[in-house]
C-alpha cells in the first residue's frame, strides 16, 4: 500500500455519497447508448490486427489499490512490453487504434469502471505504478486520495498540449512524460482535489465535451476552456 497524504484532501461529508450517486445515474445510460459505438469498434479492431478487443491497463486507484482500467484496444498486441508511456506518433498505435484515440472512443470501456466504484467521471488520472514510484512527491500522493475518473484539468491539459508531442531522440519516451508533462498535470490535479465540488465537477465535464469537439473538427478550443 503507497502512503497517502491527506492534508490537501477537503472533507465534505456529502460531496462523495452525491457524486456517486451521479456517476451511476449518468454512467449507466450512457453505457446503454454507446454500446452501439463500441461494438463497432470493437469489429473494426479485430479487423485491424490481431489481438483482443479490451486492453487491461494496470494502475494505481483510490488509497494506493491498484486497479485495472479497462480500454478499447489501440495498439499492437503486446506494446506494453516496449514501454507503458505512449506519444503521439507510437508506431505501436493502429490505423483504427489512432482515429479511438483521437476521438476518445477507447476510453469509453471505463463506464463499467465507474459503474463499480473503482473510478469516477471527473477525478485525477490513473497512473501506472512505475509513474507514482518513481516521480511522485508526499504531496502527490494526496492525489490517491480521491477515486481516479476520466477527465480532470491534468487531463484536459495533456489532451490539449502534449499528447500528440514526441520526445528528442536523446530521451526515452517515459523521461520526456514525466520531465514535461506530468508535472503540470499534476499541479493541475492537485488543485482540483483542493477544490472539487459538484460545480466544478459539471464545469469540467462541459469543458471536456468542448475540448473533444473542438479537436475533432480540427480546431484549437477557445482560450476561455484553458483556465480550469
Amino acid at each position: 500500500m503507497l502512503a497517502i497524504g491527506l492534508s490537501l484532501i477537503p472533507r465534505r461529508q456529502a460531496y462523495d455519497p452525491i457524486k456517486r450517486i451521479l456517476d451511476l445515474i449518468l454512467a449507466t445510460p450512457a453505457l446503454i447508448i454507446l454500446s452501439p459505438i463500441m461494438l463497432t469498434a470493437a469489429v473494426a479492431i479485430k479487423l485491424d490486427s490481431k489481438g483482443s478487443v479490451f486492453y487491461a491497463a494496470d494502475r494505481i486507484g483510490s488509497r494506493g489499490r491498484h486497479i485495472k482500467v479497462w480500454k478499447l484496444r489501440t495498439m499492437v498486441a503486446d506494446a506494453d512490453r516496449s514501454g507503458k508511456i505512449t506519444s503521439g506518433d507510437d508506431p505501436r498505435i493502429t490505423r483504427v487504434g489512432r482515429l479511438l484515440r483521437a476521438t476518445k472512443i477507447d476510453e469509453l470501456p471505463q463506464l463499467f469502471n465507474i459503474i463499480s466504484g473503482t473510478m469516477t467521471i471527473v477525478g485525477p488520472r490513473p497512473e501506472s505504478t512505475s509513474i507514482v514510484e518513481r516521480y511522485y512527491t508526499s504531496l502527490d500522493n494526496a492525489l490517491l486520495e480521491s477515486r481516479p475518473g476520466l477527465t480532470c484539468p491534468g487531463t484536459l491539459y495533456y489532451y490539449i498540449h502534449d499528447e500528440n508531442n514526441r520526445p528528442p531522440e536523446n530521451m526515452s519516451v517515459e523521461q520526456y512524460y514525466a520531465q514535461v508533462s506530468l508535472r503540470t498535470k499534476l499541479e493541475a490535479d492537485l488543485y482540483y482535489v483542493q477544490h472539487r465540488c459538484l460545480a466544478y465537477d459539471i464545469k469540467l465535464i462541459a469543458l471536456t465535451v468542448l475540448i473533444i469537439s473542438f479537436k475533432l473538427l480540427g480546431k484549437s478550443p477557445p482560450a476561455s476552456s484553458w483556465s480550469w
